[in-house]
């Protein structure tokens, strides 16, 4: 299934999106769990609860789109250096003072969950005075929807509720500034997050494919089984000594064609579209403004 959160006549809605991504089914929702967007569906499912009834469909040209997890719950997990290729295009550069090897451990930072926007946002330029290079990184995210400690690399996949698609937009001079890379991740609207989530049954995204278009040039181009770090090791790693609970997010790294690793640097400016798409899962596009 593909649980969207969405905006319909002035009020935030949550539902099920029709296989050929036409129509959304609003869910019997109270208030205060839409208010929350998919985590409260993602909790209650934890919990054991039924999926309450759908309504009748709209048409999805009538809605508008939001985040699926408007507000996480927590900072978003997220993984650096995860496909060999990107590392390679930045040992140069932001993997430089990184003398451990790539397949040793992976690099987890985060990213606050306010810099989280929806698939028909605009990321805001900070200006140049605060950054002027701001970068691209399309990533499958992982959804948990069983929460855990200490959690075995064996048992990982049985914790993953779904995937979504998230932009981990960067300032690669704040990042490069800073022994650790928070505050060049987590500006304002630095987390375009969408379009939906996909269950797990639905999508397998150890098998898929990760695509990102800068105006419509194909930059980014791989599949999950090139990951140097597996979903089920990343969430065995994420998961060592800290509890994961239901609607944490993890986002897995970008393979290489950032703007960072082109000859020469490529960064973004006003105007600019994004458009990362994974196969299964649908499309996030978002415009730089």
């Amino acid at each position: 299934m593909r649980i969207a959160t969405y905006q319909y006549q002035g009020r935030r809605q949550v539902g099920l999106v029709s296989e050929d991504g036409a129509s959304v089914s609003p869910l019997e929702l109270s208030d205060a769990q839409v208010q929350r967007g998919a985590l409260s569906l993602i909790e209650d499912r934890a919990s054991g609860a039924a999926l309450p009834p759908a309504g009748a469909p709209l048409a999805l040209s009538k809605v508008r789109l939001e985040a699926p997890l408007p507000l996480p719950r927590r900072n978003i997990f997220c993984v650096g250096r995860n496909y060999h290729a990107h590392a390679q295009e930045l040992s140069g550069s932001v993997f430089r003072n990184n003398t451990a090897k790539a397949d040793a451990w992976p690099i987890v930072f985060t990213k606050v969950p306010e810099c989280v926007i929806g698939p028909e946002d605009e990321v805001r330029l900070p200006g140049e005075s605060v950054s002027a290079q701001i970068d691209y990184e399309a990533e499958l995210a992982v959804v948990i929807g069983k929460g855990g400690r200490n959690i075995a690399r064996d048992e990982a996949l049985s914790h993953v509720f779904g995937y979504t698609i998230v932009n981990d937009v960067t300032a690669r001079d704040v990042q490069m500034r800073h022994q650790q890379w928070d505050l060049g991740k987590s500006f304002d609207t630095f987390c375009p997050m969408g379009p939906w989530i996909v269950s797990a049954d639905t999508l397998d995204g150890t098998r898929t494919r990760v695509r990102c278009w800068v105006n419509g040039e194909l930059r980014q181009d791989a599949r999950t089984t090139d990951f140097i770090f597996d979903i089920p090791s990343l969430i065995e790693t994420c998961s060592r000594g800290i509890s994961l609970y239901p609607g944490d997010v993890i986002a897995t790294g970008t393979p290489a064609g950032v703007g960072m690793g082109l000859s020469p640097p490529q960064y973004l400016k006003a105007g600019d579209t994004v458009r990362i798409e994974i196969d299964g899962l649908g499309t996030l596009e978002n415009r730089f403004a």
